[in-house]
């Protein structure tokens, strides 16, 4: 109720002073409260405000968020959306209605990092980013790992554990980042566009250990999707629940439940590789052995028979021949064996070879192109101004080459590196040279 005692009954007030008054008491009855409603009418404005409307069965209300509360919602109004909104209510008076000044909206039933995570993950699935077709295969034999961590979290610890168990023979480059807070979303952007530059990374890990839905909130943000999903190379996440999935894990190339799974996947293709030789290489082994001892046992089982008693000594002869190849074959595999290991070292000294070769030839065409941009530099018309000597243009912005390009009381324009002045011919001399002139005047 308005205070009676600022009334007066025998004034006339403006509209204005009605309206003013009305805001003082709307906004004194009605501290902070909050409002139960379906949002229609919804509109969004380039500067940062956003306008709705609030309605129930019988009633509606308008309202309006400032750009500096917009920023702090984690997920998107729309019309239909039924929300629960804190703010003041207070009266627009260039219009005079009262309206609802929210500061904070939270979705009804259900959490607004929840219906966020729900929101963007249907956009991006709309748009295709978890498309199998994207999906890039994970290397066979990776030589170096990027890894997208923060360097004191349990996750980086688990990861180099495992392939430090598994004894592979990886290089390994950490970008460090946050992983949670403020900021931490940008920081895992720049460390997988930075990794994903270096063309000698293989596969990229970008992960945490677990938490709540608010620790991991970072992994859920759009840029970091979409982030991942430019990368060039492949991405495993990594983000350290069982359950739960992030929006990250949708959209990376393969998801590991664990840090530590995620290491296992990097060095599986290769330990699963390195057994399938030797497996292949113990069974050829034993085929060669089987057909050998086959042969050895046909000839002991011959040299038995009547016909061939006459043969006995010939058939020892032979089964000791027998033997020896036998022994041979053994030989000949341990020796492959061995070369098999010896071309594993070969083949890497030869890519570091390469590698320098190519950072050589990259210093010497950095060299040379620095010395060339010099040289342009010095042969630059800008630099020779810097020098002192001036550029004139006739008014219809042509440069003067000759003389006899001047034309007697017509304005030209003389410039300088920094400034220019417009000035009229009086005088035209096309005969005394520029030395000639000098002589003159030193005289």
């Amino acid at each position: 109720m308005i205070n009676e005692s600022l009334v007066k009954p025998d004034r006339i007030y403006t509209v204005s002073e009605i309206t003013r008054l009305v805001k003082l008491e709307v906004e004194n009855a009605f501290p902070l409260l909050w409002v139960e409603g379906e949002i229609s009418n919804f509109r969004s404005y380039p500067s940062g405000h956003i306008y709705f409307t609030l309605k129930d069965e019988l009633c509606q209300l308008q309202a309006v968020m400032w750009r500096s509360h917009v920023r702090m919602l984690k997920f998107d109004l729309k019309d239909g959306l039924k929300v629960v909104c804190r703010g003041k209510v207070s009266v627009y008076e260039a219009r005079g209605q009262y309206q609802l000044m929210v500061d904070l909206i939270e979705p009804k039933g259900k959490g607004a990092l929840q219906l966020a995570f729900e929101q963007l993950k249907e956009k991006l699935r709309a748009e295709g980013l978890f498309d199998a077709k994207h999906k890039k295969p994970l290397p066979l034999l990776p030589k170096k790992v990027g890894i997208v961590t923060s360097p004191r979290g349990a996750a980086i610890i688990d990861i180099l554990r495992t392939l430090e168990r598994r004894f592979a023979r990886l290089h390994i480059l950490i970008y460090p980042a946050k992983v949670q807070g403020d900021g931490a979303a940008d920081e895992i952007v720049e460390g997988i566009d930075y990794l994903g530059r270096q063309t000698d990374i293989d596969v990229l890990i970008v992960g945490r250990g677990g938490g709540s839905i608010e620790d991991l909130w970072a992994f859920n943000e759009e840029k970091v999707a979409r982030a991942i999903f430019r990368s060039p190379i492949p991405v495993i996440s990594a983000v350290g629940h069982e359950v739960d999935f992030t929006i990250a894990d949708f959209v990376a190339d393969v998801r590991a439940s664990t840090p530590s799974v995620a290491a296992e996947i990097v060095i599986k293709e290769e330990q699963a590789l390195a057994d399938r030789i030797d497996g292949l290489h113990r069974r050829l082994g034993q085929n060669v052995l089987y057909f050998l001892q086959g042969r050895k046992q046909l000839v002991s089982n011959l040299s038995q028979h009547r016909i061939f008693q006459n043969f006995r000594i010939a058939l020892y002869s032979l089964e000791q021949r027998v033997d020896e190849l036998e022994q041979r074959a053994r030989d000949v595999f341990r020796r492959k064996k061995m070369q098999l290991a010896e071309n594993r070292a070969s083949v890497t000294l030869i890519e570091e070879k390469m590698a320098s070769t190519v950072r050589r030839l990259l210093q010497s065409l950095t060299a040379r192109w620095d010395k060339l941009s010099l040289e342009l530099h010095n042969l630059s018309p800008l630099n020779v101004l810097k020098k002192g000597y001036t550029l004139c243009w006739k008014d219809d912005l042509r440069l003067i080459r000759r003389v006899e390009d001047v034309d007697p009381d017509k304005e030209i324009t003389v410039s300088f590196y920094q400034g220019a002045f417009t000035c009229r011919v009086k005088e035209i001399d096309r005969e005394t040279r520029l030395e000639e002139r000098l002589i003159k005047e030193k005289k």
